[in-house]
This record gives structure tokens, sequence and C-alpha cells, in this order.
């Protein structure tokens, strides 16, 4: 018996292993109970053993008369707790941990000098079309700045493809900035001044609380499910609290999570900013990673130009291409003054190029690509905590780059990142994601990158370097 059990316990894993190698893939069939007795000679009931197990953790799906499917359904995970205590504004001090892991580069990647494989068919095509736009410059543009709104045809662009998401934008309405967090700032410039309270989430993005800092604003941290978004109950009571002025928030797969607003809590978050006269920020950048959709934009529900929207390509298409937008509502207008202050002007023939790549159909076949890449990189991830020698909780968003994962509360990974450089691996601390101190045993870990040998070998290295073995 003792025997057996150890057979069904080997066999479980080198599915899980196969899994987790990328051998078979999230959708993909496995072979059938009479194949997997042939190849590792064990006996019919040891596999439906292991398989029966494996269904049950949510790695397999059994269809009747076709055989056992990888899956990873969200019963696959336990989701991260959240809080729901509301505390005082309070002024930001980032830590300056977040500019030691943006100058090792490594914000989404724990290796991040591999830099490893070939470039995917939609930056090759991207660089080409803006190589087209830099020989095509003639005359004496080259002595001239842009309009601060920056170039109509890619705004015209942007127009056709946010009206895909509800939302049916003009030109006019949009202007050009140097990436997503330089829309941010421009909004929490023209929407606040020194000392005001900013709501925001929690955890949520840390480049928010870098800006807060900068502009010398007061945070309000809203507890946030990493599964659902902000909650709109603490929202409500802070707002009925304390004079907040604005409010930072990601509908669509909102890091570090992936978290996904309804529409429930969107049209409520706009009734809110009408009976509280709040300005709404919303940071919309991971949107076109949705694995089988792409949201509405909560700028369509917006019927008092009360929601300033801004996003980029940054996290869908190239991080190197400094290209964003913003549209700002009420604001739109001291938000041109502020670009023109702060950027002066956008760089022409990069604008031209990535109009070019919009209007030529690329981008939407990259985007198509791309989000298959990213959801099975997802589900690789996924196989590999799971199989961890310690139960963890973690998100499984669908969008997004990255999960949230919540470990022992015995964990510290402030204290653990040290010694994690020491084995050349870059981990991102939960306490950068709150202003607070907050999250200390939870991790943002990305998929954002193929999982390679030395990438999953790292990955592995994680248990020991955490004290989880």
């Amino acid at each position: 018996m003792a025997e057996e059990t150890h057979r069904y316990q080997q066999l479980e894993q080198w599915i899980l292993q196969g899994i987790i190698d990328g051998r078979w893939k999230s959708g993909d069939r496995l072979p059938s109970i009479r194949e997997i007795c042939a190849q590792q000679g064990v006996s019919k009931a040891t596999v439906q053993h292991a398989l029966q197990r494996l269904e049950a953790q949510g790695f397999l799906e059994v269809r009747p008369k076709a055989g056992h499917f990888v899956t990873l359904a969200p019963k696959a995970t336990a989701p991260p707790r959240t809080t729901s205590r509301i505390e005082a504004p309070r002024p930001v001090n980032v830590s300056d941990l977040l500019l030691d892991i943006m100058d090792r580069n490594a914000a989404f990647d724990l290796l991040p000098k591999l830099h490893a494989g070939e470039l995917p068919p939609g930056i090759v095509s991207l660089n080409r079309a803006i190589g087209r736009a830099l020989r095509r410059q003639r005359g004496a543009d080259f002595q001239y700045y842009d309009k601060p709104a920056g170039d109509l045809k890619l705004r015209e662009q942007l127009g056709l493809l946010l009206a895909k998401r509800g939302w049916p934008v003009t030109p006019d309405e949009l202007c050009i900035t140097s990436g997503c967090q330089h829309a941010l700032f421009l909004a929490l410039m023209a929407c606040c001044q020194r000392g005001d309270v900013v709501a925001v989430e929690s955890p949520g993005f840390y480049g928010v609380l870098q800006l807060l800092e900068q502009l010398g604003l007061q945070v309000m941290e809203i507890p946030t499910s990493t599964a659902s978004g902000m909650d709109m109950d603490a929202l409500e009571e802070a707002l009925g609290r304390w004079n907040i002025q604005a409010c930072v928030v990601s509908p669509a797969f909102a890091t570090p999570g992936g978290a996904l607003m309804s529409e429930a809590p969107r049209r409520r978050l706009m009734a809110l900013a009408e009976k509280y006269d709040l300005a709404v920020i919303e940071d919309d950048i991971y949107a076109e990673s949705g694995f089988s959709r792409v949201p509405d934009t909560l700028k369509a529900l917006d019927e008092n130009n009360r929601v300033i929207h801004c996003s980029s390509f940054s996290k869908v298409l190239s991080r190197d291409l400094r290209l964003g937008w913003i549209s700002g509502a009420r604001w739109h207008q001291r938000i041109l003054h502020l670009k023109m202050v702060t950027q002066l002007a956008s760089s022409r023939y990069l604008q031209q190029g990535v109009a070019a790549y919009m209007e030529e159909g690329e981008l939407s076949a990259h985007l198509r690509r791309q989000r298959k890449v990213l959801s099975e990189q997802r589900d690789r991830l996924l196989a590999s905590l799971l199989a961890w020698p310690v139960s963890v909780r973690v998100t499984a968003p669908q969008g997004g780059l990255a999960v949230w994962l919540e470990l022992p509360a015995t964990v510290d990974t402030l204290a653990v990142y040290p010694k994690a450089l020491d084995a050349g691996v870059v981990i991102t601390p939960g306490p950068l994601f709150s202003a607070s101190g907050k999250y200390g045993n939870c991790l943002r870990i990305s998929f954002s990158h193929p999982w390679d040998e030395r990438r999953i070998r790292a990955l592995n290295q994680l248990p020991e370097l955490l004290y989880l073995t």
C-alpha cells in the first residue's frame, strides 16, 4: 500500500512538473490513461488517483468522452486576503528600495540581466514603422516643436481604439504625453494643490505614491480586493470623514494583483464622484492586456466630465516606447498648459510611426498574439507557485502582467530582498505597494517574460530564500 501511495504521488508530481515546464499548456489534452500507464509503467488505478487529485486542485478538468485537459481555473488558487481597516490620510515617503529595483531594471523581471530571446514580430513591425516615419521627415520640420496636444493622426487612431471600448472620444479631447506616468502626473497637478488628500488603491501602484510624494499630496489608502478592485463602501466612508480631492483608480487589471472592477462598483464610483465633487483619475494602462476581453473604459460612464483618463502602450507593446495619452475632462485646457511646462512637445516621428503602425492593423495583430502569450505565461507561473512546499494565496488575473502572492505571516519580504540579490534574484516586496508599510508578507511576481529554464530556476529558488522550506 505504501508503494502504491508513493507511485501515485510520483505520477502526480510528474504531470504537474510537465505543466510547470510547459510540456502541456492550458487547454492541452493530456495523454490517455492507457498511454500514461504504458509510458510510466504504473497501474490504471494509480493514474486515475493522480488525475483525480490534480483535478481537485484545479490543474485539470475532465471532458466527457474527450479526456483530461489542463486548466488553471480560479478554484486552483486561494486569493490573498484584504483588510477593511481605514486609516487617516498621511504624507507619502516612498522607500529608496523602489529606486534600487528600477535601477536594476527589475520592475517586471526576476532576472533583469537575462535579456534572452528574439524580438516579437509585433515589436519588429513597430520598429520598422517608426524607422519609416523618421526617414520620411522632410523640409524644416526638425526646427519646430509639435503642437501641445500631439500628432492629430495618432489621436485619431487612439479615438478609434477607445471607441471600441464604449467611449466615442474625439481627437480634441486627447493629449499625447511621455508615457502614462507623465499623464498621471499632469492629472494630479491639474486637479490638486499641495496638501490635498488623494484616495488610492491599497495595495496599489507605487508610481502613484511617488507622484503624491513629489507633489506634496496626502494619501488616503482605500482597501482594495485583488479580485474586484477598490472597496466602494470603504471609499464612501472615507469621503464622508475627510475632504478628499481626487481618487486614482485602475478599473482594469490593476497592479499588483490584476483586479477587474465590474460595472456596478464603477457606476457607484461615478455617483460618489458627483456627490462629493471628486476628480477621478483613471489609470487604464493594463486594459488592453485582457486575455479574453478588453473591458470598457471607466470614462465611458462619465456623464459629468469628472474622469481624467490616462494610459499608454508601455505594458502591452514596449516599455521603451515613452508615449502615452490623457483626456483631461473639465481640466483639459489646464493639462495642455502643464504638458508644455513639463515636456514642451512630443516627438513627431515617434507619434507618426505609432499612428501608422495602428492604421495598418499591426497593433491589433500584436495584441492578439501578446494576450495568448501572457495567458500561457500566467498559467505556467501559477502552476509553479501552487507546487510550492507550503500553501500560498495568489491571484489568478484575467489580464495584466503580474500576480499578487500572500505568504505566511512570518515572512518579511523586505528582509529577504538583499538575500535574494545575493542569489542573483530581484523580488518586488509587498510594502512598496502601500504608503503605510503594509503587506510585508506579500510579493508581486510578473509573468511578462518567457519562463525559460533560467527564470524557472530563479522562481524555484524563492521558497528557500523566503524560508518556506
